[in-house]
């Protein structure tokens, strides 16, 4: 995982949540979804989970400002023929303020990631990738899956 020069890698932590939520709402805005966090009340979701180490997160930073972003959800998971052990990593909130594209920001950062979940010995890493994102985690050799998904209405 190689920064260009004048950026630097930190550890989130559980302060941190606010700002992870405001990127994962910036995020949303430039994929064209509408998202609110006062709607989705992430910031308390990903503090409990900063907490627990359930969820692992990176910043970029360009002098001392934080310029990019990517989290890990380490969660139980059945285990499976691809990998026994019951944990899966998922690559969520990678982002890179628009003046900070292109400078391979978001590659280090799920390299970072990658890095992460070989150390705990994971064996699968998953994500869903906007159309923006596609391309890259195909380059570091993400693959497409053939998941379906069932949105239910709330309790009747």
């Amino acid at each position: 995982m190689t920064l260009p020069p004048g950026y630097t890698l930190r550890r989130a932590e559980v302060a941190d949540a606010a700002l992870i939520a405001a990127q994962r709402e910036a995020m949303f805005t430039d994929m064209g979804t509408e998202y609110r966090e006062t709607v989705a009340q992430f910031a308390p979701w990903v503090e409990r989970h900063l907490q627990a180490g359930t969820y692992v997160g990176w910043f970029v930073e360009q002098e001392a400002e934080v310029v990019a972003g990517a989290g890990l959800l380490l969660h139980d998971w059945s285990p499976h023929f691809l990998d026994p052990q019951p944990l899966r990593s998922y690559l969520q909130n990678v982002y890179t303020r628009p003046e900070h594209r292109g400078r391979g920001l978001a590659r280090a950062l799920t390299q970072t990631a990658i890095a992460e979940t070989r150390r705990r010995g994971i064996r699968t890493l998953s994500l869903h990738a906007s159309k923006f994102g596609r391309p890259l985690y195909e380059q570091l050799g993400f693959v497409a899956t053939n998941e379906m998904r069932l949105v239910l209405d709330g309790p009747s």
